[in-house]
């Protein structure tokens, strides 16, 4: 049945034609869109908009449906710097819930400045609670903190060797003991994680089925996010729920996912089984992307730095990474050769520079062999840029993904225990890199319900178009009007809007059915009462959509209110 769409106000995202007043659509396809013409939508049934807006459907190129789904059984700690308020609610937790009914706790989140450069001990947590594991989450989402009999049923002791001594890692008293804190251990799947449910019977409480997703892609249907990449699939279930969502009718958005893999060694490994998932690809489901985390965070001291720790006396603290630019190289070559994309977790500026440089080596190294180049290289947060090398995706054709939300005070000043003031204040920039002429993606990157609703990208898109997070504002005595400095970083809307439709759609290959209103595109679109980029930058937060379009069919809202 064919929907014209009249009487609108459309953002095309087409840059030869940015406007129209008229969309015709037949079936899940774009057949007309332009100025109104009535010969263009005879016999179609007309949907007088009186006005409104249109906009392409929005994508989030970096989220965790995985993660968020199997996250609602985690414990919500008070935000306080206060260590004896949180232990006091641990302490008061565990004496409401028995050793029977809840066997493992766990919190989230501590503020990654709670316990300063030092970290957490596992002593404080065991004064809240030792006759059961306990791990706490920090609010970056890198850190663990762990008490005494979570370590013991992890089977982790002084002769347990670190996954990757220095990045991922338990770290370490003088004697060699662990002491409780945890460093890029994150996942449920680590082997560490297998231990305790070995240990104490016991399985997280949420399985992964489609039941258990619904929740999360209804969400994204509300805010109008009809295309996702996933940051890290959590194994089988998830791409089996998926499928079944699909199959069933409920998935209303493309999907396209990636395996995480740790170093050259196991990369082959981690492609066989993403080729083994392929077998769940349908038209709205792809696995395509090897994930890999170069580094760290810059709040936990272990992104990878070209400068020395500020608050490293001998001067030789850079951070970590996972490998450098020959490995890195070779897992690009790798990559090519399989026709895979690979989108790098690197937060530190040493981290870019080798990420570049191994982008740079692997392509002039197939060009020399004769090999087309067909691997997307994706660099995710990219928090820190020294300025010689915001050109170089460019050149070297990497698309930077940034998670808009962060772009205020979500992380507050940690990083300054690690960086001079001066450098703190160089992070979150991509006005350069957007100017150089770069792919620039923006995206959320939410991994649990706790902050699920910073994924919709009106709240995103305000957040780093005013540098202020009005949950977590930086202190205004400091910084006036809670802005993150500099004032410059503030992102354009028009630019936002790009990068959360077609630049999306380019990250993930998918330019040619979707990311703008064009004829023969996928009829992906929202409906807005508001013009989006005159919109007051302070208030998009007010702002949702009156109807989410799908495939051609409403999923949210309703059209007929607008005859």
């Amino acid at each position: 049945m064919k929907t014209a769409f009249i009487n609108a106000q459309i953002y095309t995202g087409d840059k030869n034609a940015p406007w129209a007043q008229a969309l015709v659509i037949d079936g899940d396809k774009i057949e007309y869109v332009g100025q109104e013409d009535e010969t263009k939508y005879a016999g179609a049934a007309i949907k007088d908009l009186k006005g409104k807006y249109i906009y392409p459907g929005i994508i989030d190129s970096h989220i965790h449906p995985g993660m968020v789904s199997q996250s609602s059984w985690h414990i919500k700690l008070p935000w306080t710097d206060d260590l004896g308020q949180v232990q006091s609610f641990i302490k008061e937790y565990t004496q409401a819930h028995s050793k029977e009914d809840a066997p493992f706790l766990y919190f989230e989140y501590y503020p990654t400045k709670l316990f300063g450069s030092t970290g957490p001990h596992k002593k404080y947590l065991d004064e809240a609670c030792d006759d059961r594991p306990v791990m706490c989450q920090d609010f970056g989402e890198h850190q663990h903190w762990y008490n005494s009999r979570m370590l013991e049923a992890m089977g982790v002791t002084k002769e347990t060797e670190d996954p990757m001594p220095g990045l991922r890692e338990f770290v370490r008293d003088e004697d060699g003991q662990p002491t409780g804190w945890g460093k890029e251990l994150v996942h449920m799947e680590e082997p560490f994680a297998s231990n305790l449910c070995k240990a104490i019977g016991w399985e997280p409480p949420i399985e992964m089925t489609s039941e258990a997703m619904i929740p999360f892609f209804e969400f994204l249907t509300n805010a109008g996010i009809t295309a996702i990449a996933e940051g890290i699939l959590e194994g089988e279930a998830q791409m089996k729920s998926m499928y079944e969502l699909d199959i069933a009718g409920k998935l209303h958005t493309y999907y396209d996912g990636c395996v995480r893999y740790y170093t050259l060694e196991d990369l082959p490994e981690k492609i066989q089984f993403l080729r083994e998932m392929q077998k769940y690809n349908t038209k709205h489901i792809k696995l395509n992307t090897m994930k890999l985390f170069l580094d760290g965070t810059n709040e936990s001291g272990n992104s990878a730095s070209l400068h020395p720790h500020e608050n490293d006396p001998t001067g030789t603290n850079y951070g970590e990474i996972a490998m450098e630019s020959d490995e890195l190289t070779e897992c690009f070559l790798l990559c090519n050769k399989e026709g895979l994309d690979m989108h790098i977790h690197m937060v530190g500026d040493r981290a870019f520079r080798v990420g570049c440089d191994a982008v740079e080596k692997a392509k002039a190294k197939a060009k020399k062999q004769g090999v087309e180049w067909v691997c997307q290289p994706i660099f995710a947060h990219c928090e820190i840029v020294d300025p010689s090398d915001m050109g170089r995706p460019a050149q070297l054709g990497i698309t930077v993904n940034w998670s808009c939300h962060w772009s205020g005070g979500y992380f507050g000043e940690e990083a300054m225990t690690f960086f001079t003031e001066e450098k703190w204040k160089k992070m979150y920039q991509f006005n350069p890199i957007i100017r150089s002429g770069a792919l620039v993606t923006f995206s959320s990157d939410v991994v649990t319900f706790y902050e699920l609703h910073r994924a919709n990208p009106f709240f995103s898109m305000q957040v780093a178009a005013t540098r202020v997070d009005p949950e977590f504002p930086l202190d205004p005595k400091k910084y006036p009007g809670s802005v993150r400095p500099p004032e410059s970083a503030k992102l354009e809307v028009p630019v936002l809007l790009r990068g959360y439709t077609i630049n999306g759609a380019k990250q993930m290959h998918w330019d040619k059915i979707m990311g703008s209103l064009e004829e023969g595109k996928i009829a992906n679109f929202n409906i807005c009462s508001s013009n989006i980029e005159k919109y007051p930058v302070d208030r998009l937060t007010e702002l949702k959509w009156d109807a989410v379009i799908f495939d051609g069919e409403v999923v949210y809202g309703d059209i007929d209110s607008c005859r």
